[in-house]
């Protein structure tokens, strides 16, 4: 704890004493509690309000890099530098330059991967920072971006010509060139003398390079590209990590929409052949809903939706069901009309209230209900859905298995059986998706009781 945060709590602690002692022990007789807590909880208030900033310690300051230069001072090699004020004015540059790569952090642009349009924002931004005349960023055959002196050759989208970078990306190391003879161009005017080059790695993969070249015989410190050079390597990671997320994700939610059970539609199908000579009209209906609910399922995009969106395919899901299950299903919907415009996963709400229509009351002779129940919380800034059964349950042992293939929370014990088992597959689905999606900041929580129903709630962060 910091030192003046420490101070602040023993004030405020001090201060509650004060106020005890004079509500009940000096005065006689003692005033009520409701008036110590209030007296307590003013006085705390305007301790906190009133905080002298000389009690809150000095702020942390912040520390930028510097980079290093090369031992002995300035570089001995001769060429044309910065004179004095030019330094000023350059290193002012160069400081606001650094301070928004440190700021920027993730919002660094090859964070979205190596693409042409992220590598001339870097490049473009690197120049200033990395003391070069031109910047080059590669992949393993093209110039990706190339921004500064001999860009009429060495063009943005173009093959790589310089034999330095080719080398770099052969030999997965850096190469220094301090002449011009050593760089490589074939352009016999090419203005640039000198350069390092280094690879950028992905695991073991060379994916590309960046390359930092002047146009007289001193190149840029070594070390300070080969540091770079790992900040974006790390960022290129990430957003290939990033991508394989994705990938996952989308496979999953794919595999939930394959999961649409055909019994589902083979029932719901018979159900709609029976109404045809029953209830033409119904049956049109229900055709309608069913056509409305296949088409969300398959042509919903993207991994989140707003909650509304959700809430009018479990509707329309449940009344497919009524209409084959008729009396025997009851559905109660407790929304509260702030999360309608808040994101949830897509397709996470409707596999729960299947397995709860599918698993624990389609074998329930009575029938049962099936709650619906979602709510924001803006203190925790959370979503919460519950669905709600009050059908057969599981048995301890069916709860154990479904809690450990999701990686759910749970309790109770119940009665649903094997039956219920099958509902795993898309609670694991469910819970590896959230996972991709918010990491640890979700909750499934699973309870259950025999013969009284079971409790499924998921709580996600609120978009």
């Amino acid at each position: 704890m910091r030192t003046g945060s420490a101070i602040l709590a023993g004030t405020i602690g001090v201060t509650w004493a004060v106020v005890y002692l004079v509500t009940q022990v000096f005065v006689s007789p003692p005033l009520g509690v409701g008036t110590t807590v209030a007296a307590g909880t003013v006085a705390s208030v305007l301790l906190v309000l009133g905080y002298p900033s000389a009690l809150r310690g000095p702020r942390a300051a912040r520390t930028l890099r510097r980079w290093s230069q090369p031992r002995g001072g300035s570089d001995p090699r001769p060429g044309p530098g910065p004179g004095p004020d030019e330094r000023g004015g350059e290193g002012r540059g160069v400081e606001r330059s650094r301070r928004r790569i440190v700021a920027g952090g993730r919002r660094m642009p090859l964070r979205s991967g190596l693409t042409a349009d992220a590598a001339r924002r870097t490049a473009e931004l690197l120049r200033p920072l990395l003391g070069g005349d031109a910047v080059v960023i590669t992949d393993r055959e093209r110039n990706l971006a190339f921004v500064g002196p001999g860009s009429d050759h060495h063009q943005a989208g173009g093959l790589v010509r310089a034999t330095s970078v080719r080398s770099a990306i052969a030999k997965g190391r850096t190469v220094v060139s301090r002449r011009a003879s050593s760089m490589g161009c074939d352009d016999p005017d090419c203005p640039l003398r000198s350069g390092v080059v280094v690879p950028l790695v992905v695991g073991a993969r060379v994916v590309g390079t960046i390359g930092v070249f002047r146009t007289h015989d001193r190149p840029t410190p070594r070390d300070q590209v080969e540091d770079m050079a790992s900040i974006l390597s790390l960022h290129l990671e990430l957003a290939e990590a990033d991508r394989e997320r994705k990938l996952a994700s989308d496979a999953r939610l794919d595999a939930l929409r394959a999961q649409i059970n055909p019994h589902f539609l083979f029932n719901i199908l018979n159900t709609i052949a029976s109404k045809s000579r029953t209830d033409p009209d119904e049956a049109r209906q229900l055709l309608l809903r069913l056509s409305d609910f296949f088409r969300y399922a398959v042509r919903q995009e993207g991994q989140l939706a707003e909650f509304a969106q959700e809430y009018f395919f479990v509707r329309t899901y449940l009344s497919l069901e009524q209409a084959r299950f008729g009396d025997r299903l009851r559905v109660r919907y407790d929304i509260d009309p702030q999360v309608l415009t808040a994101h949830v996963p897509v397709l996470t709400i409707q596999p729960l209230v299947e397995n709860a229509v599918k698993h624990g009351l389609a074998d329930k002779v009575e029938g049962g209900t099936v709650t619906l129940r979602a709510r924001v919380d803006p203190l925790t800034r959370t979503t919460s859905i519950r669905v709600t059964d009050d059908g057969v349950g599981m048995t301890a042992d069916v709860l154990d298995g479904l809690g450990a293939g999701a990686g759910a929370t749970r309790a109770g014990t119940g009665a649903r059986g094997e039956e219920g088992a099958r509902g795993g597959v898309g609670l694991q689905n469910i819970s590896e998706r959230l996972t991709a999606l918010f990491g640890e900041r979700f909750t499934l929580d699973i309870q259950s009781t025999a013969g009284a129903g079971t409790v499924v709630e998921v709580r996600v962060p609120l978009r």
